[in-house]
């Protein structure tokens, strides 16, 4: 089992002919996973990288079985593209695009309500399994298979985590890039919750940032839920001065607990073994793990 896509998950790409699409499009075929096809409004019944191009996501449905989709459409369609793909029954949504109008996101995220669907970012990696399927922007060669998983709000800061596990010795169950803007599809809490319940992830990489309640929410759980799995956490933005956003829309310090400072001790006390530097998350998770 696998946390949200393996090698079963049939992907398709929406913005499959644009340029983001096409390259990215291309990267995951070349790791392995299985692109069905892609979605481009008038452009339906034609071919893209050998693979079937759909006017609709519900065509792409019905003809190819696609159960995931990643979306590459610029930010003022991109909230549509969401609906869309709910709408047709899509069952994992990543919306790697950036700069979505936070209103956009309102409607967007409101109108999944009640359905069935896991909506990942936007303005993230993506998910990874790796050896399996990748459906995001991540480079798949700093993934190597194992059993701890990852939880980032940074994209960077995602492959950097991976590459430390990986040189500890250890590897990847899958790694989740929730994405740094303000309202987004998978907060923190559910994308570790999904991990704690994965029989295959034996630990789990939590990676915050400035902004927002995310980790507090996250941690506070973690300790509720007794502890289940070793977590080893680092927030992202140590100097930033109050006020000033970094980065991602959604990484700015708004009020005292919205600190790096505060979210570390937040996490220390809720037993997560916290990291002051990047470069320290393989040797903490070793230790987390009594190896």
């Amino acid at each position: 089992m696998s946390v949200l896509v393996n090698k079963d998950s049939k992907v398709i790409v929406q913005g499959f002919t644009g340029t983001e699409g096409t390259f990215h499009a291309q990267q995951m075929i070349e790791y392995g996973t299985n692109v069905v096809g892609g979605v481009t409004p008038g452009k339906g019944g034609s071919k893209h990288l050998d693979k079937p191009v759909f006017n609709t996501v519900k065509e792409a449905v019905e003809k190819a079985g696609a159960n995931v989709s990643i979306i590459f459409v610029p930010p003022a369609f991109a909230a549509d593209a969401i609906m869309e793909a709910a709408d047709a029954g899509i069952k994992v949504i990543v919306a790697i695009t950036e700069g979505i109008p936070v209103k956009d996101m309102m409607q967007a995220k409101h109108y999944l309500k009640g359905k069935n669907v896991t909506l990942i970012g936007p303005n993230c990696p993506g998910v990874i399994t790796p050896g399996e399927a990748k459906v995001g922007i991540m480079p798949g060669f700093v993934f190597k298979k194992g059993r701890i998983g990852i939880v980032s709000k940074s994209g960077t800061l995602t492959y950097e985590a991976a590459d430390q596990i990986v040189k500890a010795g250890l590897g990847i169950s899958t790694a989740i890039g929730i994405g740094g803007d303000p309202i987004i599809g998978t907060p923190t809490k559910e994308a570790v919750e999904m991990l704690m319940n994965d029989p295959e992830t034996d630990a789990i990489v939590m990676i915050g940032e400035i902004g927002g309640n995310y980790e507090a929410l996250a941690a506070r759980w973690i300790k509720e839920t007794g502890n289940k799995k070793p977590v080893v956490g680092f927030i992202a933005g140590q100097t930033a001065p109050p006020g000033r956003r970094m980065g991602h829309a959604g990484a700015i310090i708004g009020g005292a607990d919205d600190t790096a400072a505060a979210k570390m001790k937040i996490m220390g006390e809720c037993g997560i073994h916290v990291c002051q530097s990047p470069a320290e998350i393989g040797e903490t998770m070793l230790k987390a793990l009594g190896k």
